[in-house]
């Protein structure tokens, strides 16, 4: 099995309103995002997939969100835009982005040690 793995960032403000502590109040974060794709076979230049294009699909989806607050965004307008919930929305949209490719883990960092996955599986 072969594995790619890319990264970005972007910041954004959010608030948990669902949640009963200090992240109820409004905050911010300077989140890094990692995406795995992976597969079993390669293409005819020995890649699984060209980074120059999946981090131009990463980087759509991170600046959607950079310097917004997560909270007024369409997906999240429920409340609980989690590092979770995040993960789970980048997936979708690189997923849609490149419906070819088997991305198999998304990483979102809220902070250095903190961080919430998404995996389809």
């Amino acid at each position: 099995m072969y594995t790619v793995r890319i990264e970005d960032g972007f910041s954004a403000a959010h608030f948990l309103t669902r949640y009963h502590g200090k992240c109820e109040r409004l905050h911010g974060h300077n989140y890094k995002v990692f995406v795995t794709a992976s597969g079993r076979e390669l293409d005819d230049g020995g890649m699984l997939l060209d980074f120059g294009i999946l981090k131009g699909a990463l980087r759509k989806v991170t600046l959607e969100l950079d310097h917004s607050s997560l909270n007024e965004h369409q997906s999240f307008s429920d409340g609980c835009p989690s590092a979770e919930r995040i993960a789970l929305f980048i997936y979708e949209r690189m997923h849609a982005e490149m419906p070819k490719a088997q991305f198999s883990l998304v990483e979102v960092f809220e902070t250095d040690r903190n961080r919430a996955t998404y995996s389809p599986d």
